[in-house]
């Protein structure tokens, strides 16, 4: 399911995405969707596959927008959709060089993640330690 670890504030949850290939056809591919309050803009979607698994980062409100109106250019879009059973379903589109990927999930399952995200860190609420991250970047003296 998913997990919530106040003392840290990060948050976790799994998600199955139904991924469509060229030829229309779809497969189910087990996803984690996570947030870390360290960086309150981020949210990071890890696809399992048999080959390791690939973390895609990209930005909170990006998710939330999507959700209900098309989000997003460039590398990651996302967009409201409906299945074939009339389920509402969130499409993640994610573009680099070398391909495309365009995946749904329910979009319940997505707003349930979204809706404990806030709650560890509300929009508008973001905050980046500078001087720690400028720390990370530059090596110790």
């Amino acid at each position: 399911m998913g997990e919530s670890h106040p003392l840290t504030s990060t948050l976790t949850q799994d998600v199955i995405l139904e991924c469509v290939d060229v030829t229309g056809h779809a497969r189910q591919l087990d996803a984690e969707l996570a947030y870390d309050a360290k960086d309150p803009f981020a949210v990071t979607m890890t696809f399992r596959t048999r080959s390791g698994d690939v973390p895609w980062v990209f930005h909170r409100e990006l998710l939330l927008g999507g959700m209900s109106d098309p989000a997003g250019e460039g590398d990651v879009r996302i967009s409201p959709s409906i299945d074939l059973e009339g389920r509402a379903v969130t499409v993640i589109e994610l573009h680099s060089n070398t391909g495309s990927f365009v995946a749904q999930t329910r979009t319940p399952e997505v707003a349930r993640f979204v809706e404990r995200t806030l709650e560890i860190v509300p929009l508008g609420a973001e905050t980046i330690d500078v001087d720690a991250m400028i720390d990370t970047l530059l090596p110790s003296a």
